[in-house]
């Protein structure tokens, strides 16, 4: 946790960093825009130094020549008026501006604008001088005056100051997310394939490192658990092959014995079935032992499908199917030659798995069909039975939880129980993937899908 505070923290820094820069960078973009407002219109030019200018260097009866060239070359304007507000002399004038006024149209223009030119005025004993600037150089509110050329930029600036802030934020964001997403993906990953029993290799830099160390130490010791898991399961496995062999051996021997009774023959052949469900039992949690764990190595060739599946069902036939059973192979003409890379004694496991599982679970009979074909460019092989099925509670259950943890079946018939599981780990293996459908009444179906794209011959 205090690894992850430290990361976030130092994160949460640099945003703070970055918008203390923001704001720097918007107060000198904001001096840059309006240097020259500011400098102008409040320097040696403003209208109050202007006025203080003139009037120093004018008087009623005149004004020097450098005052007169100042406003002519800052497009000003200038008139003095006396105290009956006639005119003492101008420069500068426009046309439509008079040179007489009475005491109100002073009063009136003095606050403000005279024929909307912005005008300021300076009073001495002798009477009033009056400086104009261009129409829509300054816009007057009461005593202040602002120019117009900024108060016009300013909404355009503060918006482009957002526009740009949340940009760069934006910017902040995506570039904070994807380090962070570099730095911790590696880490979810891992977690995610820890979480799946796989092993990792786990490198990471910098201030996660600490964390990624712990998940290295924990993927380790699972890894030995897992490896000790398989190896006592295996173990365990080996040591009950000896004495069910002989409780096989000794129940065969009683079941053919000609001097035993009928009914010690019967339990004898009882023994010796359940036996064997114990053997495919220990085998097949070998198996899965193995495959899930990554223990057990893939003998892959190229084979056909088709005639794996057409092996299969015969030596199923031969071996004695009962007549109850019907079993029917259809191969598509797309996928009959249709060759792929695979282990073929787990993939006949697999199958073998699933064809029993419908034979077990319908005791009355029904009819088998593997059928093979090519689905969206990938192949498809299904096993299906028109037999009892199961109902969509118990469907849900076995593709959220592919087996059984505990068995209240005394015959040991564990349907579609562990070889399920088995089946799940053999295509998990090749990079496949299964699909189960199931009705009450409407029979069971399997569906498995090869990945990569199917070979011909």
């Amino acid at each position: 946790m205090k690894v992850f505070s430290k990361y976030i923290s130092k994160h949460l820094l640099s945003f703070i960093g970055l918008i203390l820069a923001l704001v720097i960078l918007n107060i000198a973009v904001f001096a840059f825009t309006f240097y020259n407002a500011v400098s102008i219109n409040w320097g040696s030019t403003s209208p109050q130094n202007m006025l203080k200018q003139v009037a120093a260097a004018s008087s009623s009866n005149g004004i020097t020549k450098e005052a007169e060239k100042m406003i002519i070359t800052n497009s000003l304007w200038a008139i003095y008026l006396n105290a009956e507000g006639s005119c003492n002399w101008t420069v500068n004038l426009p046309e439509e501006i008079p040179t007489e006024y009475s005491i109100q149209d002073i009063a009136v223009f003095s606050r403000g604008y005279l024929k909307d030119y912005p005008v300021f005025v300076w009073t001495d004993e002798n009477g009033l001088l009056v400086i104009g600037y261009p129409k829509n150089s300054y816009m007057k509110i009461t005593s202040n005056y602002y120019p117009i050329d900024m108060v016009r930029k300013l909404p355009l600036f503060f918006l482009g100051i957002i526009v740009l802030d949340l940009a760069v934020l934006f910017l902040a964001y995506l570039r904070s997310k994807e380090q962070i997403s570099k730095n911790t993906e590696p880490i979810i990953s891992s977690i995610a394939a820890l979480s799946e029993g796989k092993s990792i290799n786990l490198s990471v830099s910098g201030e996660l490192s600490e964390i990624a160390d712990s998940i290295k130490k924990v993927s380790n010791i699972i890894s030995r658990q897992n490896t000790a898991r398989a190896n006592w399961i295996s173990g365990v496995s080996h040591d009950i092959r000896t004495p069910l062999s002989m409780i096989m051996g000794y129940a065969d021997r009683i079941v053919h014995d000609r001097d035993a009774c009928n009914r010690i023959k019967e339990q004898a052949a009882v023994i010796s079935r359940q036996s064997i469900k114990i053997k495919d039992l220990v085998q097949d949690l070998n198996l899965v032992s193995k495959l899930e764990y990554e223990m057990q190595p893939l003998q892959k060739e190229n084979i056909r499908l088709s005639k794996l599946l057409r092996s299969y069902a015969t030596d199923l036939i031969n071996s004695g199917l009962p007549d109850s059973y019907s079993l029917e192979v259809n191969i598509s003409p797309d996928a009959e030659n249709t060759i792929i890379e695979c282990d073929t004694k787990l993939i006949t496991r697999a199958v073998n798995n699933l064809v029993q599982n419908s034979i077990h679970s319908n005791p009355q009979g029904c009819t088998i069909i593997l059928s093979l074909q090519i689905t969206e460019s990938k192949l498809l092989l299904t096993i299906q039975d028109n037999g009892i099925g199961i109902s969509a509670e118990k469907l849900e259950e076995l593709k959220n939880k592919p087996h059984y943890m505990e068995s209240t079946d005394d015959r040991l018939d564990l349907r579609h129980g562990l070889g399920l599981l088995l089946v799940r780990q053999i295509m998990d293996a090749h990079q496949g993937t299964i699909e189960i459908e199931s009705r009450l009444q409407q029979g069971y179906k399997t569906n498995i899908y090869f990945s990569g794209n199917p070979n011909r011959e």
